[in-house]
């Protein structure tokens, strides 16, 4: 039931969750019952931010020195934990 997340590049873990709890998980993220419940309340606070007439929402990433990929789904969340790759930024 891990959705295909272990097969990510570089990921250091992850979770699949919903209003119930964590479905899955893996690696650093395994049974991390509190990162989740963090994760959650972080998506709902950012998700009451919307600018006016703005169908997205108003963020793409909330990180440091790790990237949390957070996907919404049907009534699930995703969440990668990747390793955060500072990059340059290409000159065009």
């Amino acid at each position: 039931m891990s959705f295909g997340l272990e097969r990510i590049p570089d990921q250091l873990g992850y979770l699949v969750i919903s209003e119930d709890g964590v479905l899955a998980s893996a690696g650093e993220l395994e049974n991390d019952e509190h990162t989740a419940g963090v994760i959650m309340q972080m998506m709902r606070t950012a998700c009451r931010f919307r600018l006016q007439g703005a169908a997205e929402p108003p963020f793409k990433r909330m990180s440091e020195d790790y990237v949390y990929t957070v996907t919404v789904s049907g009534q699930k969340v995703f969440v990668v934990k990747r390793q955060n790759n500072h990059r340059e930024p290409v000159v065009v």
